[in-house]
């Protein structure tokens, strides 16, 4: 016999079938969903341009790195820029999914993203900046998944994983940094 804990969690099968049934045109936004959808896809708005102003810089650093230490920069810069790209495809879904369009405006990008596009004239300077990118991404998406919580955990879910790959980034950055002796105190 099942516990009165288990009875409470399951659901009447006959109702969620009904349930699902209604308002079809809210795709995978159902009933049981507790977040507000609009400010769920205003943010994921803006952590779309940060990622998408991420692909850009990273881009535009592996491009433009220069001297006798550069390849091995150039090719963390474009791995990552790949990686980033691969988190805005991700957060453009989730904003598909909620029923919202993502936004790939280029003329607000950069007043959106949290980051910000900064070009640098020599090899440190782009290692910094692609740490200082980092590290406000890092801090945002905590924030941001504890906004979310259990209200939206497909949502958090997505963020916690991008954001292991960000720590992971920041890390790299900072390893780059050190190993180039620009590492600040």
């Amino acid at each position: 016999m099942p516990s009165s804990r288990n009875q409470a969690f399951l659901s009447d099968v006959k109702m969620l079938r009904e349930k699902a049934r209604k308002s079809l045109s809210d795709g995978a936004v159902t009933p049981a969903y507790r977040g507000d959808v609009g400010r769920t896809i205003d943010i994921l708005q803006s952590v779309l341009a940060t990622e998408i102003v991420c692909v850009l810089r990273y881009t535009q650093h592996a491009i433009v790195a220069t001297g006798i230490a550069s390849e091995a920069v150039k090719q963390e810069f474009a791995a990552h820029a790949k990686e980033e790209q691969a988190h805005m495809t991700a957060v453009a879904e989730r904003i598909n999914q909620l029923g919202g369009k993502p936004d790939f405006n280029p003329e607000i990008l950069t007043s959106r993203s949290a980051s910000q596009y900064a070009e640098a004239d020599s090899l440190i300077e782009m290692i910094r900046e692609n740490l200082i990118a980092e590290r406000i991404a890092v801090e945002h998406y905590r924030e941001l998944i504890r906004y979310f919580g259990d209200d939206d955990p497909t949502t958090r879910v997505m963020l916690e994983d991008i954001l292991g790959v960000e720590e992971e980034h920041a890390n790299d950055m900072l390893d780059l940094l050190q190993a180039r002796g620009g590492q600040d105190a």
